[in-house]
């Protein structure tokens, strides 16, 4: 005979008046850190009980109920209904529900206690970002919601931008496929199938760290702290339509621009607007770019103006400003610690006393119809107007003596400099950032470095060169005395003046975007600024203030000069003479370079270069990719990469070298002897064979197109 089910029976459930009610012992729950009975009372203010009390009758000692019961589940909806009822928001009479359990029962209060607060299942964080977003979607407000859940705004748009995410991903993240932290930084970009390609790419990958993820997201955006964004201004920007991506969940600096062909829509259009008001000053020319390269000054005669002087009105303003200045700093001489409010006046003072510090310069009418204005963008986003530059062709008119007369006549033509009509040409800007290559192609044999790549590269290490001698005045005057000797005993010169001793100013043909803001091109720029604020212009004066100058002040002006000399460049050796350098002379030229980096300790890692995709990483072979990753970071950060495609490749050995110290060959100490530095210059130069990286004619050696062993990425 089959034996019945027992059914089950569920304790029944009543309405109890609250003063009926008191804590039972049995609650297991003691500690009460991190518990808000303040937050759940409102809680229940505003929604009403949602869960019931379990309860049990309290017996007297005849076994009787006595018409109370204890609560040993529930103690903390039970002081937050306290909490309202001493408030006089609930009345001391109030039903509430509650779950009667049988007094008879084998089951421990302290066992329901403990039940009631391990079984329950916390909600998964995607429930709760899906809530949100039900909340929101039926007409919440972010501040109601909330309100309502006791957060603050900032957490539910965080909650809601994390339910935003493409479905696809949320449901990877449900089945614990990514983090926390990796979902978060999929919240950059909204673009759904981009957000998918990403995860595509870096799946089967070691790396899927959450910055990975946000630079993959935003690699084709602008900061919103490049100088184009803040020239043009983030209201502009959105008012044109123009999307900004902000990450909630780390500090973004103001996010990143998504449009980036309207940016530059945007600081073309204002750059042409501020240009056409700078050409009513009556200009000849004026250039326009967002930036320019280091050197574009070069060849151009730059005219002196006078500073317009200050108006009545701008004095007074700058007496009262520094009036109350020193009344402020007298104020709080003994206080230890400025306050808050006088800091930050203190500060607005001294701004506003730099803008009127700031004066225009006033021209030369002659001056202004012959010479042009560079327009373009400073680095914090400003305007830069950098007037009174002259072409040669623009020079004035040379005066000739006339025999006959004892008169003057000017020369015309173009060979004379004679001025065009007054107006203004302006250049449209063009943005364009380094050519897309293609993938390369998968052979063995590492080629040499392109041409344009190793003349931009010895750029940087002839800056470098400038700028260590420019520090180092007793080499740079051995360099000058050096120089001088050959040319004395080894040359005969043919030129005439008194003293033909000169130094050639070198620039550069090819250049990286980076050049001129780095830290030698700033360092030599700060350097001519300081000379120049103290040369006099009057050649007689010149003369008088050099004689006049110290000993240590003499070399350092001349360290300075002779810097502007250095030639550390790869060219292309033009095997027919004439114009260009001879393979003779580029070996000369770079064996002397070396020697110069010796003398001044020159180490290019200290002088601020370091491989990015921008300057040699992503314009090479995935091979010299490898191959640079294995000499900076070892075997296995190589192997780890080999699998990657060449975009992904450089960006993750631009971060895999950063600190590795590792530097492209053009950069090296090429490893000569140094006792062959005491050699004649001639035989010294031609003791050293060109580097192969130099020669794109030489043959591959065995261990260039040896292929590299095929180890499967982790």
């Amino acid at each position: 005979m089959a034996t019945a089910i027992q059914k089950i029976i569920l304790s029944p459930s009543r309405d109890i008046p609250f003063n009926k009610l008191t804590l039972s012992q049995a609650n297991v729950r003691r500690i009460k850190a991190g518990i808000s009975i303040e937050e759940l009372a409102e809680d229940i203010a505003r929604r009403g009980l949602l869960q019931s009390l379990n309860v049990r009758p309290i017996i007297d000692a005849d076994g009787a109920e006595t018409g109370l019961y204890e609560i040993p589940a529930g103690g903390r909806r039970y002081r937050a209904l306290e909490r309202l009822v001493k408030q006089k928001r609930l009345a001391k009479t109030a039903a509430v529900p509650c779950v009667v359990r049988d007094p008879a029962t084998p089951i421990l209060a302290e066992d329901d206690s403990l039940a009631e607060n391990l079984q329950r299942a916390p909600l998964h964080p995607l429930d709760q970002f899906r809530a949100f977003q039900a909340l929101r979607d039926k007409g919440q407000s972010e501040e109601e919601i909330a309100a309502a859940f006791f957060t603050s705004a900032h957490v539910v748009k965080q909650r809601l931008r994390l339910a935003g995410v493409s479905p696809k991903l949320l449901d990877i993240y449900a089945e614990d496929g990514m983090t926390l932290e990796q979902l978060m930084a999929f919240t950059v970009s909204a673009d759904h199938p981009r957000q998918e390609q990403v995860w595509e790419t870096i799946a089967s990958s070691w790396s899927k760290e959450p910055y990975q993820i946000r630079r993959m997201l935003t690699e084709k955006t602008v900061r919103a702290s490049d100088r184009r964004a803040m020239f043009v201004g983030l209201d502009a920007y959105e008012a044109a339509g123009g999307t900004v991506l902000r990450d909630l969940f780390q500090q973004d600096d103001g996010g990143w621009l998504a449009d980036v062909a309207l940016l530059d829509t945007l600081v073309a259009a204002k750059l042409k607007t501020e240009a056409e008001a700078i050409a009513a000053e009556g200009w000849k020319w004026i250039e326009v770019a967002a930036d320019f390269p280091y050197g574009h000054t070069h060849g151009l005669r730059q005219i002196d103006g006078v500073a317009a002087e200050r108006s009545a009105d701008e004095q007074a303003t700058i007496d009262a400003l520094n009036a109350e200045y020193q009344r402020l700093e007298a104020e709080c001489e003994g206080a230890d610690e400025l306050p808050d409010e006088v800091d930050a006046r203190l500060g607005e003072i001294e701004a506003q006393l730099d803008e009127l510090d700031t004066r225009s310069v006033i021209f030369d009418p002659c001056d202004i119809t012959r010479a042009g204005v560079f327009v373009s963008i400073g680095a914090d986003g400003r305007l830069v107007a950098d007037r009174g530059y002259v072409r040669p062709d623009d020079e004035a008119p040379l005066v000739l003596p006339d025999d006959e007369t004892g008169g003057a006549t000017a020369a015309t033509g173009a060979q004379a400099g004679e001025p065009g009509p007054s107006g203004t040409s302006r250049t449209v800007i063009t943005v364009g950032g380094q050519p897309i290559e293609s993938e390369d192609d998968e052979d063995d044999v590492i080629k040499p470095l392109p041409e344009r790549l190793v003349i931009e590269l010895t750029a940087h290490r002839t800056l470098a060169l400038r700028d260590a001698v420019a520090s180092n005045p007793q080499i740079a005057l051995t360099a000058l005395l050096h120089k001088l000797v050959i040319d004395t005993f080894q040359r005969t010169s043919t030129g005439g003046g008194c003293l033909e001793a000169s130094v050639r100013h070198v620039f550069f043909p090819a250049q990286a975007a980076d050049l001129k803001d780095s830290p030698s091109a700033c360092a030599i720029a700060e350097r001519q600024d300081a000379w120049k604020a103290d040369l006099p212009q009057d050649d007689e004066a010149l003369w008088d203030w050099l004689s006049a100058l110290d000993d240590a002040s003499r070399l350092a002006l001349l360290a300075h000069c002779v810097s502007f000399g250095v030639n550390a460049l790869y060219e292309k050796p033009n095997p027919y003479g004439g114009n260009g350098v001879s393979q003779d002379g580029l070996e000369r030229r770079l064996t002397q370079a070396d020697r110069l980096a010796r003398a001044t300790g020159l180490d290019m890692v200290e002088a601020g270069w370091r491989p990015s995709v921008d300057n040699y990483l992503g314009r090479v072979p995935k091979r010299r990719i490898v191959e640079a990753v294995r000499e900076g970071a070892g075997d296995r950060a190589a192997q780890l990469i080999e699998h990657l495609k060449k975009a992904e490749m450089a960006k993750e050995a631009e971060r895999l070298l950063a600190d590795a110290r590792w530097l492209p060959e053009p950069l090296r100490l090429a490893d000569t002897d140094t006792s062959s530095e005491t050699a004649e210059p001639e035989a010294e130069a031609s003791s050293v064979d060109l580097p192969a990286f130099l020669s794109a004619d030489e043959e591959a050696s065995d261990e260039d197109t040896e292929p590299l062993p095929a180890i499967a990425a982790e």
